[in-house]
């Protein structure tokens, strides 16, 4: 059966994707989508993360980008059973051991719940205004995998020593309550692919079509594969936005519409191609519509996705 989750609503409302309705929203409503995916059965729900919009890409992204960290731990407090995804927690904004603490936390309030993913980021003045370089920002997410895997472990002091960072004899708790963190890695390009194969649990693509995933698939296994890693990996794949049924407005050309055996017929090709786990999108005119369709996909769609 191939997982289904989402990236909430309200949280982010970049231009790109976010629905008129977002803007009146707020708390109340992010709570109340979050326990319909809980109620409906979803695998996760997911928040985005940027710290701060220059005003150049301010009309297209917006600045509405809530605090994952924040947020999640929000959301937990709402939910019982579905898990936190950070999509995609930037984390070489931040020294690893601050990202490790306010992860864990999450993760210990949460019952076990978090999966961390993260990314390489891509607003150069994010970067530059914390004092972070931008354009090492890739081998720097690199070597804060590696301190984040001995941050995020058992050990109450854990040690790293690498060329940015390097720490031990420093405790913290509460320790996660998972034995070990699964952390995603988000991006499409050739080095988030390669950092994905060889150190990530899960790969989590930033919306490549679908007839580029199989190349991208077998990229990722041939990687694992040469460095002899053996454990599986959760690939993933954002679908074309969704709509239950026979809208009676204009949904957009992408969207993906009809009856429920249709759509699960569709949605089945991600499975053929070896992804483990699809993150869906409904197009709504309002709260009340959004989660009327996920209600409808868990009862009607995600049943025949197998």
């Amino acid at each position: 059966m191939v997982a289904y989750g989402m990236q909430l609503p309200v949280q982010s409302q970049s231009t790109l994707y976010a629905e008129p309705w977002e803007v009146e929203a707020g708390p109340e409503g992010l709570a109340d989508i979050a326990r319909a995916a809980d109620l409906a059965g979803f695998a996760y729900i997911a928040v985005c993360d940027h710290v701060a919009i220059p005003r150049r890409l301010a009309d297209a992204m917006s600045t509405v980008w809530y605090d994952p960290v924040a947020t999640l731990s929000f959301l937990a407090a709402a939910t019982e059973r579905v898990r936190l995804l950070s999509h995609v927690a930037v984390v070489g904004l931040r020294h690893p051991l601050l990202t490790a603490k306010q992860y864990a936390t999450l993760d210990h309030l949460s019952g076990g719940r978090l999966i961390l993913g993260v990314g390489a980021g891509h607003v150069r003045e994010e970067f530059e205004t914390l004092g972070v370089d931008f354009d090492a920002r890739g081998p720097a997410l690199d070597e804060t995998l590696d301190a984040l895997r001995a941050a995020l472990g058992p050990e109450e002091f854990p040690e790293f020593d690498g060329e940015r960072y390097s720490f031990k004899d420093l405790g913290q708790r509460p320790r996660p309550a998972q034995a070990r963190v699964p952390v995603w890695v988000g991006g499409s390009s050739p080095a988030a692919v390669r950092r994905a194969a060889l150190k990530g649990d899960g790969w989590l693509p930033q919306g490549d079509p679908r007839d580029k995933l199989p190349r991208q698939i077998a990229r990722i296994k041939q990687l694992r594969e040469a460095a002899g890693i053996e454990a599986p990996l959760t690939i993933g794949a954002i679908t074309e936005p969704l709509y239950v049924g026979e809208p009676n407005w204009r949904t957009g050309r992408r969207t993906l519409t009809g009856k429920p055996d249709a759509l699960a017929e569709s949605l089945r090709a991600y499975a053929v191609m070896g992804v483990h786990q699809i993150q869906v999108r409904f197009r709504s005119r309002s709260r009340s519509e959004l989660t009327d369709q996920m209600a409808a996909f868990a009862a009607d769609v995600a049943p025949h996705l197998d």
